[in-house]
């Protein structure tokens, strides 16, 4: 997708909702450097959502949506739970699969756009629940992980199903009660990061998104190096606030407190030596840019 493309049909621009032309007229495709620094400067490629008030998963997505390198050649591929209610308002490609299946699918377009668009760098990003994840999909996560599929794969960790009720998932923590899960998780929190790593992700995230910053870094070295090198993985804790008993505004402070020191999401990160190279020579190379575009232009 590029600009040119999502532009409105003159015929129907004046039935459009004047939210979407400004989206279309204003939106940050194209723009190079762009960021989460562009949130609330810029218009954003998310006009709005039906999540829940407060909801942490909005605040993801608006940093994870602020931070593709490359909107208008990506696509994303969702699945069924919260994530889901957001989609239909996201000015970028995306496919709905079924519960579970992302990674699958995910697969066969990101082969397909290879062969459609041989010479364009075109970026697949999955993005799905902690249900769909490790749980009802664990299977085909893992598989396109060990295919070495190139895509950035991320999870929304509520560490519950929020979307139908507040089941436990495998992402809970031992020992918490929900209201469908009310004798309390009988095992530990499944290291999702750690099986990531030995199933050949070779650029692993674990973090919470009370630092849009952090979160803009990982996303961008897991886009990068899966183009480069195969799949990497991003495990972001948003807490369902509802099902955990907290109020709208209390989701930030609850992402703070567990990535504390000994909380569940301290950040971690992990990348192969020949991901740590590249990385720093990506670095460089962007701070030589900098440097240069700061220079005076002399007569």
């Amino acid at each position: 997708m590029s600009k040119e493309k999502i532009q409105i049909c003159e015929d129907l621009y004046d039935i459009m909702p004047p939210e979407y032309q400004d989206m279309v007229e204003n939106a940050t495709y194209g723009k190079e450097g762009r960021g989460w620094k562009d949130i609330g400067e810029s218009k954003e490629l998310i006009e709005q959502h039906s999540l829940c008030a407060g909801c942490p998963e909005a605040i993801a997505f608006r940093y994870v949506l602020a931070s593709l390198p490359n909107p208008e050649n990506t696509v994303m591929v969702g699945s069924t739970g919260c994530t889901s209610l957001v989609f239909p308002h996201v000015a970028v490609h995306n496919i709905h699969s079924l519960f579970g299946n992302q990674n699958a699918v995910a697969s066969g377009l990101a082969r397909a756009l290879k062969v459609r668009f041989p010479d364009v760098q075109k970026d697949v990003v999955v993005l799905a629940g902690d249900g769909a994840t490790v749980d009802i999909g664990l299977d085909m996560t893992m598989q396109s992980w060990f295919r070495g599929e190139k895509f950035t794969t991320i999870c929304f960790d509520n560490e519950l199903y929020a979307n139908t009720g507040g089941q436990e998932s495998g992402l809970m923590q031992k020992g918490f009660v929900a209201k469908m899960a009310p004798v309390g998780k009988l095992f530990d929190k499944v290291r999702l990061p750690e099986i990531a790593r030995e199933a050949g992700c070779h650029y692993v995230a674990c973090l919470t998104v009370s630092k849009p910053q952090r979160v803009e870094k990982a996303l961008r070295n897991a886009i990068f190096v899966a183009r480069e090198f195969g799949p990497t993985y991003i495990q972001l804790y948003t807490p369902c606030i509802l099902e955990i008993g907290k109020q709208s505004m209390e989701g930030l402070d609850e992402m703070k407190s567990a990535e504390t020191v000994g909380g569940r999401f301290v950040f971690k990160e992990y990348m192969t030596d020949a991901v740590k190279d590249f990385l720093a020579d990506l670095e460089a190379k962007e701070k030589a840019q900098k440097k240069t575009a700061k220079k005076p232009v002399t007569a």
